[in-house]
């Protein structure tokens, strides 16, 4: 039998960044941790194992500045210097709807990082720590809370005993489902095409949003002559795109990415992601507390998703830790309740402003894309509306915690 203060269920990126910043070196209160999963993530370290790319706001790059991570993902990090948002029907005539950026001197609000770099970086970091423990390759026969300490039980008849268990097991989570939290939400007619690709004619640090009938063609800057793609089509439409050869799928990407960046050339694998907004009824449990993807799953429209799961993180950091510096039970009901209400409002406004836009802008209705374009070119008209989506994009509105102003939890 195992017991440590906290079991992490779930080593994707927001899984592996919780458990270093509850049991990295960085703090003198570091508590024991478990990571468990039944994959192993460092599949995850080489670009075939993630084609995605994610912008990382100015919040959560403090984040990793504290956790000590910042130095090893800087390198791949391109900052996004201008976002441009269109209207895409037409690959070759796109009118600009909203063009805003940093001023010269001023820092970026979110920097572009390929997931396997993030990835590499948390698992170096979690593997430098002796209070982390990394269970792989193997899967949860079950798990049961209550008031004592929750008790996981691994396929291989492991005992893992916890005080608090932290879902990060994504949208079908088995610690969610083993405490009998419900979920609300539906699937969109969309999936997401994600890939990179390089160009000839450099980006200059500029995102490009295209709004198609179809959904989202974002162009999105990375280190480098390159690219990270997320590309929106129904979801028949994407399959047959994504099983195309190479040169026929580089014919139909060049209809949808215009001419701008000259000549284009594949920099890695291709994968599709049907999309959903799905919500869970509660945050907490019995000794669980859902953060990521088993909490929220989010339109990747803005890009949103992983930095939200972040902020899930540094704000139960926060709770814990002010709950072991007090002497409670950092899985108690007080302290997990903290929790909820912290991001309860958050979450939701999030997902309902995403599920809007997208329901908004991936349509062919005259009227509606009129009005949307209206709105967007009202908005470019006013320094202020600038000004909010700038802080909107850096992460640095509403109450932050502590790591997310590059504190020490």
């Amino acid at each position: 039998m195992v017991k440590v203060d906290v079991a992490v269920v779930g080593a994707g990126l927001n899984g592996l960044v919780a458990a270093l910043a509850l049991g990295g070196g960085h703090s003198p209160q570091s508590l024991t941790v478990a990571v468990l999963d039944r994959f192993d993530p460092r599949r995850m370290t080489e670009s075939k194992g993630d084609s995605r790319a994610s912008a990382l706001t100015a919040a959560s790059q403090a984040m990793f500045t504290v956790l000590g991570l910042w130095d090893a993902v800087k390198p791949y990090a391109q900052d996004m210097k201008q976002i441009v948002v269109t209207d895409g029907q037409n690959a070759n005539q796109r009118p600009c709807l909203l063009n805003f950026g940093i001023g010269e001197g001023e820092p970026a609000a979110a920097a572009m990082v390929e997931n396997h770099h993030l990835y590499a970086a948390a698992l170096a970091g979690l593997e430098r720590n002796s209070n982390v423990r990394l269970v792989f390759g193997n899967g949860l026969k079950s798990i049961q809370y209550g008031h004592g300490l929750a008790d996981i039980r691994l396929a291989d008849e492991t005992q893992i005993k916890a005080s608090l268990v932290i879902g990060a097991d994504g949208r079908n989570s088995m610690t969610s489902q083993a405490a009998g939290l419900k979920l609300q939400g539906w699937n969109y007619a969309q999936s997401a095409i994600t890939l990179t690709v390089a160009h000839e004619v450099p980006h200059g640090g500029i995102a490009e949003e295209h709004f198609t009938p179809t959904g989202v063609f974002a162009i999105l800057p990375l280190v480098g002559n390159r690219s990270s793609l997320v590309w929106t089509e129904p979801h028949g439409e994407a399959r047959r795109i994504v099983a195309l050869d190479d040169t026929a799928f580089l014919a139909e990407l060049s209809k949808r990415f215009g001419t701008h960046r000259g000549v284009l050339s594949l920099a890695s694998q291709r994968h599709v992601h049907p999309l959903s907004m799905i919500l869970s009824d509660e945050l907490i449990a019995g000794r669980l507390a859902l953060i990521g993807d088993a909490a929220h799953v989010l339109h990747p429209l803005a890009g949103l998703g992983l930095n939200l799961g972040f902020k899930d993180v540094a704000a139960l950091v926060d709770c814990v830790k002010d709950a072991q510096l007090l002497g409670q039970d950092i899985g108690g009901a007080d302290v997990l309740e903290r929790y909820a209400r912290w991001r309860r409002f958050d979450i939701v406004a999030t997902a309902y402003l995403l599920d809007g836009m997208n329901r908004l802008f991936a349509n062919d209705h005259g009227g509606l894309r009129m009005l949307r374009d209206a709105g967007l070119k009202l908005v470019d008209h006013s320094r202020m509306a600038k000004q909010f989506l700038m802080n909107e994009a850096a992460g640095k509105t509403g109450d932050l915690p502590r790591l997310m102003r590059g504190l020490a939890a």
